[in-house]
């Protein structure tokens, strides 16, 4: 393993949203590993501890979050979230998470994965189909036919989806103890058909890896290191 000397970019308004961390690494792997789920499942945490491990083994890492990421992901962001536009409609709720998702892809992602950098991703085109076609009901078809456009056709080498209950989803909102953005106040039954798009495609994407998101956190993080490390061995 080599070292080098981690850097992190501030270099405009939307830069704290990622860190780039560059090792002087000759053998770095061009992977985009994204993680999925309900929300408050633990994703974040996840997300973090999976880039500081591939930090640790001198990998040059990306980290993301879906939406955002640019500054023009970043005020879609603030569209999609503020609770007083609740009113916006499935089809425009959707699009406008595929507009910042294109931009990320172009302006962020596809330029980090052609310098050999592993891009770590919080969400990605599967939340679409999860949350606006399962979700909202928007036909799955036309949501597969965009989410390809929006991504130029780069699909992630790794999904981690960490399922819980949806009952321990509002019980973590709740213990928030602050005011639910617009996407955390749908209520429980639109999470259940969020999570039974997510098992559908647990069931059928083989680069999709379900994981038990009750378990213990260091538990969790030694699973998910497991599956990239093999990943990573194959392609080497």
């Amino acid at each position: 393993m080599t070292s080098g000397v981690l850097i992190s970019v501030h270099a405009s308004p939307f830069a704290s949203v990622y860190e780039f961390r560059y090792f002087a690494d000759n053998d770095s792997l061009r992977m985009l590993i994204t993680f999925e789920g309900l929300d408050f499942s633990g994703k974040s945490t996840q997300v973090k501890l999976l880039a500081d491990r591939l930090t640790g083994e001198g990998k040059a890492v990306l980290v993301l979050r879906e939406p955002g990421g640019t500054q023009v992901g970043e005020r879609i962001r603030s569209i999609l979230l503020e609770r007083d536009t609740a009113h916006i409609t499935p089809e425009a709720e959707f699009l406008l998470f595929s507009a910042s998702r294109t931009q990320l892809v172009q302006e962020v992602i596809a330029p980090a994965l052609a310098v050999g950098t592993i891009v770590v991703c919080d969400r990605f085109y599967d939340s679409s189909t999860a949350y606006q076609g399962w979700g909202r009901g928007i036909a799955l078809d036309a949501v597969e036919r965009i989410n390809t456009l929006a991504t130029s056709g780069r699909e992630p080498d790794l999904t981690f989806f960490l399922d819980i209950p949806v009952e321990e989803v509002e019980k973590r909102i709740r213990e928030k103890k602050g005011v639910r953005d617009r996407m955390e106040s749908n209520g429980v039954e639109f999470y259940e058909r969020v999570r039974r798009g997510y098992l559908d495609l647990a069931g059928r994407l083989q680069r999709m890896v379900r994981l038990d998101g009750m378990l213990p956190v260091e538990t969790l993080a030694g699973e998910i290191w497991h599956a990239v490390e093999e990943r990573i061995h194959v392609k080497s």
